[in-house]
């Protein structure tokens, strides 16, 4: 984890101005951007020895207190402090990354997701989909031209992708730090590791993300989307923990009564209909 804890707080120091941390510079000339480790040092209250052999990983372990004042000091969001503390506090039993990621869902999840009236997808911490249902389905119906519809690989790798996305490189930023806040919350995870590999491989635009060491957590917000059937769709998305499924979260997209994308999902319903397509309950779902 070192390469990883010398990265991220490389890449936050730089992210954050003397001007915006209220360090005074004078008028001497700056050979880094943003913040150098001995402001970082001062703002947190260690020592600047402490802080480079932290930075640099060299530093066995760090108190919540450390951690906490780090955080506050690179102006941290929640999602960065949390992958701060990842990082220090790794996963080392081996439980999770022994197990492969969910690819299914159990049954009383597949008919909650049945019975939502709005387009719904249940998804892991690979960006599988792993269920959807009818509308969720038609919503995002390029992905589902593969065996095994996932987020990343149809971002990065599927040309279709950036006409889909209302903002790609949006898309292509969020779910590359999606990645990598997975990551840190399972760094011995191998199919996290393999799918990474895979798009650093394959994809220039997923390379420089990924550099970019920025961690998401993906909660709420709003997204366009230019779906090739029903032009474009501006939905409000809600994302969900699933209690007693690890990994597995479920987001919802809504629109209000009356807008034109309100009224595009239920021209959505009727081209499923007339596609025979069906809800997602994958082969391999939990029964």
């Amino acid at each position: 984890m070192k390469a990883e804890i010398r990265e991220f707080l490389t890449s936050r120091r730089a992210n954050i101005t003397p001007e915006q941390a209220g360090v005074p510079t004078g008028n001497s000339e700056r050979r880094v951007p943003g913040l150098r480790r001995e402001e970082v040092a001062t703002l947190a209250g260690v020592s600047a020895d402490y802080y480079t052999k932290l930075e640099r990983g060299k530093v066995a372990s760090a108190s919540d207190s450390v951690l906490e004042s780090i955080a506050r000091a690179l102006q941290l969001d929640d999602a960065e402090r949390t992958h701060l503390f990842d990082l220090f506090r790794p996963n080392v039993s081996g439980i999770r990354a022994a197990e492969s990621a969910p690819t299914g869902l159990r049954e009383s999840l597949r008919r909650m997701l049945d019975s939502m009236t709005v387009p719904a997808l249940a998804y892991n911490a690979l960006q599988d989909i792993v269920g959807a249902n009818l509308l969720g389905r038609a919503m995002f119906a390029p992905l589902f031209d593969s065996d095994r519809p996932n987020f990343s690989r149809f971002s990065f790798l599927d040309p279709r992708a950036r006409e889909f996305f209302g903002d790609w490189e949006l898309a292509c930023s969020l779910n590359a730090a999606m990645l990598r806040y997975a990551v840190g919350r399972d760094p011995l995870a191998p199919e996290l590791a393999a799918l990474i590999g895979e798009l650093s491989t394959l994809s220039p635009a997923f390379r420089a993300h990924w550099a970019a060491q920025d961690v998401h957590e993906h909660r709420t917000g709003r997204k366009l989307f230019h779906h090739p059937e029903v032009g474009d769709l501006e939905a409000d998305y809600d994302v969900l923990d699933v209690p007693g499924e690890p990994g597995i979260s479920i987001t919802s997209y809504t629109a209000p009564a009356g807008s034109a994308t309100a009224e595009k999902f239920a021209l959505l319903a009727s081209w499923a209909a007339g596609q025979n397509l069906t809800a997602i309950p994958r082969a391999d779902a939990v029964k």
